[in-house]
């Protein structure tokens, strides 16, 4: 009994090993989020002459991660909410339970993570995907 309750736990312990760094943690989707909100951010700033002092995101909350392959590589689709607070000069807006959808990207090497944008000009074929390093 004693042999069956240490080879169990010993399993699971490798395989929590085995696959650290392999999932999408909430601080590499909370930085994929972030990097969204800024390409949007200097865009609006630019076509309206608004003066952004910057953003915050708060309570980060994954509901899914699914397995998938992007291009021959190991991809994630991310999905969940956060509370996005937006700070102009005056005042700030806040913005409760915005859902996001991402795909992350693990490279080949294993150390860094891309996210993954579809191009939107490709509907009725494979997507084409634009990548961006985060981490």
């Amino acid at each position: 009994m004693v042999r069956l309750l240490l080879t169990v736990i010993l399993l699971v312990l490798l395989t929590a090993c085995g696959t650290i760094g392999l999932v999408p943690t909430s601080e590499l989707v909370q930085k994929a989020i972030a990097f969204e909100l800024e390409q949007t951010q200097q865009k609006l700033s630019q076509q309206l002459d608004l003066d952004f002092q910057g953003f915050e995101i708060k309570r980060l909350s994954i509901s899914q991660e699914q397995p998938l392959t992007i291009e021959n590589l190991p991809a994630f689709r991310v999905q969940g909410t956060y509370d996005l607070i937006v700070k102009l000069p005056k005042r700030s807006l806040t913005q409760p339970r915005k859902p996001f959808n991402l795909y992350l990207q693990i490279q080949q090497e294993g150390k860094t993570w891309r996210l993954l944008l579809p191009d939107k000009g490709s509907k009725d074929t494979q997507p084409i995907w634009r990548s961006y390093l985060i981490q």
